[in-house]
């Protein structure tokens, strides 16, 4: 039996084949896909990883690498016959090294933990996603996570130097450089975000920057959303770059302050603008008196400064919490991801507050304003089949008016299973063409992450061929 094989690799204890084991991995962070693998097995070192797919290679077997299961578009998702490779044993820092400012760790470790152990080195590692005290580096990396940090200092990609990468077959490949440079092409800034589809990576080499030594955090409440946007755009027209500049609407206001996780909203604000400046302390301060003034010309409220890190960790609190809160009003929860144009932003906030309403949904919004990263919350209840399928329609309306706004159907979620479909409102025959001939170089077998970000049609079998 293909169970007891696998624990013949990884020993007896780290295959899970009972019905009630496998429905724990039945979904991940998006609550309208289920799948329910053949089976799970947990790998503790490159060896066995590389074991495990050459068998599951040789019996023509299929798999899923999956972390901690944070992701929110399905793609870690693994249905029968497939095997889900859960890598969550493999969570070593393996190395910080200061002086050249990275730290190679194995793809368990979870994203906050890499940041508490390069902090004594006056180290952190840049990307930071919302779910970061849980997410793991593997999955940041198969899906090229962003964050709130990421308008300054880049998504996941900037910061990964080089990757160990178990491929299809179970040979063990190196790409990239630990010390950045690129000999050929560019192969690590391929296989980061390829969401599985390439293979698995087992050791990731990172970049790590200086903890910057000032920080300057304030908080901006308007009456109206459109003014909140125009406040965003005129921050980066003026040049500054700030190190984060986040949006939440006047529901996502109020459900955190209705939370464990209040921060002092405003709760009569239709909005509120996260702005934070981080560098030398001169021209921190230059950039956050500028971008107040700005928040105040473009009608501004009130602002308020955080005077210690404390007040400062509070106001992150309610915005990184603002996901777990939204538990507490509905059943189930849809985060969608998309990006448009800044400039676009106060006309596709009103028409996705629009579509809400026309669907009676529940419509939040907290996202990533400094580069357009839109996060629109659809709550509801997944047992109820009529809201599943106003929040399908509804979520489809919205990938197209961002589309048309001259933008995308994801910013740092990734494609997986459930935005496969809207793959063609962005890329045409020969672009999804092109992408499945780069996926057949890397696992021609087909059996990495089968079904997810390329629609059926992109395969050799369909009209949208690479030939």
């Amino acid at each position: 039996m293909l169970a007891e094989d696998l624990a013949g690799i990884v020993g007896q204890g780290f295959v899970r084949s009972r019905a009630a084991e496998l429905l724990t991995f039945a979904s991940d962070g998006l609550p309208t896909h289920r799948r329910i693998p053949a089976l799970v097995v947990f790998p503790g070192t490159t060896r066995e990883v590389s074991a495990v797919l050459r068998h599951l290679h040789a019996h023509g077997v299929p798999f899923v690498a999956r972390g901690a299961g944070t992701g929110l578009s399905g793609g870690a998702l693994a249905e029968a016959p497939a095997v889900l490779v859960t890598l969550t044993r493999m969570a070593r820092i393996l190395a910080v090294d200061p002086a050249n400012r990275r730290a190679v760790v194995q793809p368990g470790v979870v994203n906050a933990a890499l940041a508490r152990a390069a902090a004594p080195f006056g180290l952190h590692y840049a990307p930071d996603p919302s779910s970061q005290t849980a997410c793991t580096i593997g999955g940041n990396v198969a899906e090229n996570a962003g964050g709130p940090h990421c308008l300054k200092y880049g998504v996941t990609t900037n910061h990964v130097l080089a990757c160990e990468v178990v491929l299809a077959g179970g040979e063990v490949v190196r790409l990239g450089s630990a010390a950045g440079e690129q000999w050929g092409p560019d192969l690590v800034g391929v296989f980061v975000g390829s969401e599985g589809t390439f293979g698995v990576a087992t050791e990731i080499t990172v970049r790590l920057v200086p903890v910057p030594p000032s920080v300057r955090t304030i908080l901006a409440d308007f009456s109206s959303l459109r003014a909140a946007g125009g406040a965003v755009s005129r921050i980066i027209a003026e040049g500054i770059v700030p190190a984060a500049l986040e949006m939440m609407d006047a529901s996502a206001i109020r459900i955190v302050e209705s939370s464990v996780y209040a921060a002092g909203l405003p709760t009569d604000a239709a909005a509120v603008l996260l702005v934070e400046c981080d560098g030398q302390e001169g021209g921190v301060a230059e950039d956050i008196a500028r971008a107040e003034a700005i928040c105040r010309e473009a009608g501004a409220r009130s602002i308020r400064a955080a005077r210690t890190p404390a007040e400062r960790e509070r106001l992150w609190q309610g915005r990184k919490k603002a996901f777990g809160a939204m538990g507490r009003i509905s059943a189930d929860l849809v985060v969608q991801d998309t990006t448009v144009p800044r400039a676009s932003l106060p006309d596709v906030l009103e028409r996705i507050a629009e579509i809400g309403e026309r669907y009676r949904l529940r419509v939040t919004n907290v996202f990533h304003a400094g580069d357009g990263n839109l996060h629109p919350n659809l709550s509801f209840d997944a047992r109820d089949p009529d809201q599943l399928t106003r929040v399908e329609a509804a979520s489809r309306e919205i990938m197209t008016v961002c589309v048309a706004a001259g933008g995308t159907i994801t910013g740092e979620h990734g494609v997986g299973v459930d935005k496969r479909k809207y793959m063609p409102l962005v890329f045409g025959p020969d672009d999804l063409g092109l992408m499945r001939a780069v996926r057949d170089v890397f696992d021609p077998s087909g059996l990495a992450n089968p079904g997810k970000v390329l629609p059926a049609d992109a395969g050799p079998w369909g009209p949208w061929s690479a030939a």
